[in-house]
């Protein structure tokens, strides 16, 4: 592998086939990076960032990401990892997401080296004619050597058509973009090698295919997914982005280095304090420098010196103006409102360590603070809900 291959296969899991990025390298001109995303949820978190900087990375070395916007397959669902059918998504909240998705990927990708694609360009006109040929370049056999379908047909648990189609039209993406490289999570290699394939019954030279590993999330354990709620979004206010950092387990430590700040020096061995440089480091990469330590100063202010917890429930607040009585019956389990407002005026209720008096505030005071109601219900508010 040549040098520069080595440089961008850095960290990944694999590079196939072997040489084949060397190989592309080789043609002398900039390569079609592709990496298609699903709008499933509305936000893109640290674990859609490791695949998104390995595209950066490669803009950096003067080629073209092309990401795709997958509002089309967003219908059909990625069944990878899935032991049941996905639930099917309507379009409005799929443009929504989208729409969420552009901006955010900026947040990491340079935009003037950046296609933008959505899948709905070809999918949304494909005719019979050419369902058929797509149909017709792949076998069943292919698609049910994928280890989430064989399961689940050994298991007697239904796998639908739709989903079959699902690598089909992920591997039509990289021939509608003509893609030299794909990128993607391990548990995306099933998908990308069947593009190979698929580009070369269409005529043309077949991508090199590179994974990149799957952060876990916040718990350490599962990989990190907002329907799970371990994760940390790429937009989330600095003070989320770190305190929500401090709460992972040591023993994620040395991936979350390797994967979210492989610049920096690595873990020293002294959790504390490895944890606040890593929320540090992560606020500045979103926010800008300098996001990084007024996090830290709020999370000492907030938590270390007014004895917030580390660990307390995530509640979402509504866009517009906030009922706090109800938040607080709603989130923090107060037992009715009538109880919440006595609590409010007996000055038991503070937003960062503030009292609070009025009871209805707009969310946009609320979001990225921590609310305590008495001496023991405290959660951290949070944009959506």
């Amino acid at each position: 592998m040549s040098a520069a291959a080595e440089r961008l296969a850095a960290r990944s899991v694999d590079c196939l086939p072997p040489g084949g990025l060397a190989e592309k390298l080789a043609l002398g001109r900039p390569l079609r990076v592709k990496l298609g995303v699903d709008p499933t949820a509305p936000d893109i978190h640290l674990g859609h960032s490791v695949v998104l900087g390995k595209l950066r990375e490669f803009q950096d070395a003067g080629h073209l990401a092309v990401l795709i916007i997958g509002d089309w397959t967003a219908r059909v669902g990625d069944p990878s990892g899935r032991a049941s059918t996905r639930p099917v998504l309507d379009g409005e909240a799929i443009e929504r997401n989208a729409a969420t998705y552009r901006e955010q990927a900026f947040r990491i990708l340079d935009p003037e080296r950046t296609e933008i694609r959505p899948n709905g360009e070809w999918f949304a006109t494909m005719g019979m004619e050419q369902l058929f040929a797509l149909a017709g370049s792949a076998t069943v056999n292919q698609l049910l050597r994928r280890n989430d379908f064989a399961e689940r047909m050994g298991a007697d648990r239904p796998v639908s058509v739709l989903e079959l189609l699902y690598p089909l039209m992920q591997a039509y993406d990289s021939v509608m973009v003509e893609a030299d490289v794909e990128l993607g999570g391990t548990d995306q290699l099933f998908n990308l090698m069947l593009a190979r394939e698929i580009q070369a019954s269409f005529g043309q030279p077949s991508q090199v295919v590179m994974t990149m590993p799957i952060l876990p999330g916040v718990d350490g354990v599962q990989k990190m997914s907002k329907s799970l709620a371990n994760h940390v979004g790429v937009a989330d206010a600095p003070e989320e982005q770190f305190g929500r950092t401090m709460r992972i387990p040591d023993s994620a430590l040395p991936e979350w280095y390797r994967l979210l700040a492989p610049g920096a020096p690595p873990p020293t061995g002294h959790p504390g304090q490895d944890k606040r440089r890593l929320a540090a480091l992560i606020a500045d990469r979103f926010h800008g420098p300098g996001a990084g330590a007024a996090a830290e100063e709020h999370f000492n202010r907030i938590v270390r010196d007014r004895g917030v917890p580390d660990e307390m429930p995530s509640v979402a607040v509504p866009a517009g103006l906030v009922h706090l009585p109800a938040l607080l019956v709603d989130g923090l389990g107060i037992p009715s409102r009538s109880e919440a407002r006595r609590l409010i005026a007996a000055g038991g209720v503070s937003l960062d360590g503030h009292a609070v008096t009025a009871l209805d505030i707009d969310s946009a005071e609320l979001s990225g603070k921590v609310l305590k109601a008495g001496k023991r219900r405290f959660a951290r508010l949070t944009p959506g809900g």
